[in-house]
């Protein structure tokens, strides 16, 4: 009997129109073009305004999905949206989007798990497909990571992004194509790197915590840079061992775009060839859950039914991973 996977049938991704490049930063903190092309390898990134959230930008691609692949809102079972920037605290930014796409008949949460919130996602939503509990999927991340970045920090405002990408995921029992293999993880170690100090509840907003502008990203570059590193490359070989692979047989590695050295550095440990490691990072930033699925969906049209696709991440938490994904269309 064949075994029922999920597949990958259609991908969708937004960027807002209003864009902050390299020239404008170096007018509001000290910073230049050089240092940041040099550092990071970010010229441009897309800013979301007018008090809108992760679910306007999400319920774009999802209504773009319905309609390319004339679904009702009806057969949506599960949404999954990764996002650590939600519009609030609660309900969930996946109930919002649902309502504002008028999803009644199925269940969604949100997922929070850093930069690796999609690789998490779409292995969350696959396991409910493989146990047959739901046949149709969306996996969005969705991010306004502008709205927690501090623009008097030079070392961490050039690095974020907004934007919004999602994937339908369906039941399939056609064999070799879709999610096929995931090799997740996480350790506590990296929070003191990357965090939020304030705005949960151990340091809810207060003048304090906002006069000491404590609801900013934090970040240990050297840090986080020299994990990201390793265990970007480590959990995608390790992914390859359990499949029996070798590195040759990676047709398209698909990184998280954190910092343009972490990702020639994991390409290069992998012996992959430059056209292999697909980059957006100069045009987009850092898009957190975000990135992942926007590079699917910018380079769908590379792709052959098959391919071996590789999604590896690293994130704030620490938390990091690889999942192994076999092109189906």
């Amino acid at each position: 009997m064949s075994k029922t996977r999920a597949i990958i049938t259609a991908v969708e991704g937004y960027v807002p129109e209003d864009v902050i490049d390299n020239e404008m930063l170096s007018k509001m903190v000290d910073t230049s073009d050089e240092w940041i092309m040099t550092r990071i390898g970010i010229k441009t990134r897309h800013i979301l305004k007018d008090h809108k959230g992760p679910s306007d930008m999400g319920k774009i691609v999802v209504d773009n999905i319905l309609k390319k692949k004339n679904l009702s809102p009806d057969e949506i079972e599960l949404i999954v949206c990764c996002t650590v920037t939600p519009d609030m605290q609660f309900p969930a930014t996946a109930n919002i989007i649902a309502d504002k796409c008028n999803i009644r008949k199925g269940f969604g949460f949100d997922l929070h798990a850093g930069c690796s919130g999609f690789v998490y996602g779409i292995t969350t939503a696959a396991k409910y497909i493989e146990a047959g509990m739901i046949k149709k999927a969306i996996v969005i991340g969705a991010e306004k990571m502008t709205s927690i970045v501090d623009y008097q920090d030079r070392a961490t405002c050039p690095i974020f992004g907004d934007a919004a990408a999602a994937i339908l995921l369906e039941a399939s029992e056609e064999e070799g194509v879709g999610v096929i293999d995931e090799v997740l993880y996480s350790d506590g170690v990296g929070v003191k790197h990357l965090h939020q100090v304030a705005g949960g509840s151990c340091y809810p907003a207060t003048v304090e915590t906002v006069m000491n502008r404590q609801h900013f990203i934090y970040q240990e570059g050297q840090a986080v840079f020299k994990w990201a590193v390793v265990k970007m490359a480590e959990v995608t070989e390790e992914l390859l061992k359990r499949n029996n692979m070798q590195k040759s047989d990676i047709d398209f590695l698909l990184p998280h775009q954190a910092n343009l050295r972490i990702i020639k550095a994991t390409g290069d440990r992998l012996e992959l060839k430059p056209e292999q490691v697909l980059v957006n990072i100069e045009r987009m930033g850092n898009t957190t859950s975000a990135t992942i699925p926007m590079l699917i969906y910018e380079n769908q049209n590379k792709f052959k039914k098959g391919d071996n696709l590789i999604l590896t991440s690293f994130g704030a938490g620490f938390t990091w991973g690889a999942v192994l994904v076999k092109w189906a269309l």
